[in-house]
């Protein structure tokens, strides 16, 4: 659970995000690595599970504008999944599995409205833009989990809860099963994006809507964002558990990391998979 916070407590805390609150309580957050696109790395992946808890803890923060650097909202994996073999240890699966777990609950206990600015194209987490209460997208985004099943390892942490329910639970079998790209029209058509933008224009639309959403008192804006979320917490206490055990059992076994965001070009068995590229 959160505890109370300011923003002067994290706002330089974490390198992967810039941080920014107007003093009327929007806060901007924006994901980067050194000032360009995001990276997703072991830092990224622990980070967000803890800044989302400081802005849960921050009642000062009214709505919440999450973005992207660049070209892409969450596209990029770090150094580390370009090793050719990766046994996972148990006590290295069970601590991602712990952060990974934290970083969906705390992202729900946050009581600000969030509106998600994908600027580009997100296949690692794409749950949390669709997490949020209001999803704007660039007309060259898309969403896909290129982190599981494409590259053999069954999805657990988090994209099996949030993408069914926003998606529905035939078109997200079929995108898990086929690595399926859903372009930002397609996902506003299906109803998971609420507007498609030039990618010039997302982010000031982006603050239009956090500016009028300030006219709505304090109290409304939470209690609001509070009722949106249940059925995500909901899913969360009953299947985000069950779906992490399947996923680290999978991984403390075998993970090919070799073909970094590229699904499976060969069977999983192909000894020729594990030999570095």
């Amino acid at each position: 659970m959160p505890r109370l916070t300011k923003f002067e407590e994290y706002r330089d805390r974490y390198p992967d995000f810039s941080l920014e609150k107007t003093d009327d309580g929007i806060l901007l957050m924006k994901m980067h690595r050194d000032g360009g696109p995001a990276v997703w790395d072991e830092r990224t992946h622990h980070d967000t599970a803890n800044l989302f808890n400081d802005v849960a803890g921050d009642r000062d923060v009214l709505v919440v504008i999450y973005t992207g650097t660049g070209d892409t909202f969450n596209a990029n994996w770090g150094g580390e999944h370009a090793r050719a073999s990766f046994k996972a240890p148990a006590e290295w699966a069970e601590e991602m599995g712990w952060y990974g777990r934290l970083r969906q609950i705390n992202m729900l206990e946050i009581d600000a409205i969030m509106i998600a600015a994908v600027n580009g194209p997100s296949n690692i987490h794409s749950e949390l833009p669709l997490m949020c209460d209001i999803v704007l997208a660039s007309e060259d985004a898309y969403f896909q989990d290129m982190a599981h099943f494409p590259r053999n390892l069954s999805p657990g942490d988090g994209i099996q809860n949030i993408w069914p329910l926003v998606l529905g639970r035939n078109r997200y079998r079929y995108a898990q099963l086929m690595g399926q790209k859903i372009t930002a029209q397609m996902a506003h058509e299906w109803g998971a994006v609420n507007e498609v933008l030039p990618k010039g224009e997302l982010l000031d639309r982006a603050w239009e809507i956090a500016r009028y959403l300030l006219r709505f008192s304090p109290i409304v804006l939470r209690h609001t964002r509070r009722t949106f979320v249940q059925e995500f917490k909901r899913a969360a206490v009953n299947d985000l558990g069950y779906g992490q055990t399947m996923e680290l059992l999978g991984m403390t076994q075998f993970t090919p990391f070799g073909g970094g965001m590229n699904p499976l070009d060969r069977a999983w068995n192909d000894p020729d998979l594990w030999k570095k590229k």
